[in-house]
């Protein structure tokens, strides 16, 4: 049998965090059959950094055993924190050093992007309604990072939301050692007279920290209500495809834009 090449368009290797939680890759997978979805020609495939396989090492070692000659990297990360500065450069750089002949970049992470607070915003609606409700406090629950600009990102975002809806107050929480954590959020919003408490989460997908903030904000709060992770959201799968077209076609990006 004839072997198939390789399609000219540069491979997209999306690379999420992993989670020993099955949903989680689960999750993953249904969010790159909806990039596939929008984007059926190009070659997609799902890689980890951790507790879940394949390996994003092991991914590029197929990509390039494929015949690709070019890759780009798109990691599935909110933040531009360790992860992101630390530990897919380094595997990147290592599989660029055993495969001279596969051209490997890297794309930003997703975050920074409004489409995304668009789309937790329409998660925490399906639990919510209404959101219109000025007796409202709502948590915005993250993940938290050792550098503080990943941490402030997450603060400014619930700050918009405090300035541009009619809650009691929103305040940006962490499910790491970063203050405030989600139980010191909730009393702060009870103190500024929030009758009823909504969680919206910044979490791509389900795991041990959307775990452990559900479970923190229900003991606190038992009538809380709790949104979903992002999860395979159109509108998700649109940036990743954004953050890898600027990466793979920079020059015809900028021209569009």
């Amino acid at each position: 049998m004839a072997r198939i090449l390789p399609s000219t368009a540069p491979a997209l290797v999306a690379v999420a965090h992993g989670s020993r939680d099955p949903r989680s890759a689960a999750t993953i997978s249904a969010l790159l059959d909806e990039v596939r979805r929008q984007r059926p020609d190009l070659d997609v495939r799902a890689s980890f950094l951790d507790l879940s396989t394949p390996r994003l090492s092991d991914v590029l070692a197929a990509v390039a055993a494929d015949g690709h000659r070019h890759a780009v990297v798109v990691p599935l990360l909110l933040g531009n924190a360790f992860h992101a500065r630390v530990d897919v450069p380094g595997v990147v750089a290592r599989a660029a050093s055993r495969y001279p002949r596969l051209h490997l970049s890297t794309a930003d992470v997703l975050g920074g992007e409004p489409r995304l607070a668009e789309a937790a915003l329409r998660r925490l609606a399906r639990v919510a309604e209404p959101l219109d409700d000025p007796d409202l406090g709502v948590v915005l629950a993250a993940t938290g990072s050792s550098r503080d600009s990943a941490n402030d990102a997450v603060h400014r975002l619930a700050s918009s939301w405090a300035r541009s809806r009619p809650w009691r107050g929103c305040l940006a929480a962490f499910a790491t050692d970063v203050s405030p954590s989600v139980p010191e959020a909730i009393a702060r919003l009870r103190a500024a007279g929030a009758a009823r408490i909504a969680v919206a989460s910044w979490f791509l997908a389900p795991g041990l920290l959307p775990t452990r903030v559900h479970t923190a904000a229900l003991a606190t709060a038992p009538d809380a209500t709790i949104a979903a992770p992002l999860g395979p959201d159109p509108s998700v799968a649109a940036i990743v495809l954004d953050r890898y077209l600027a990466t793979a076609h920079p020059a015809a990006t900028r021209a569009a834009s």
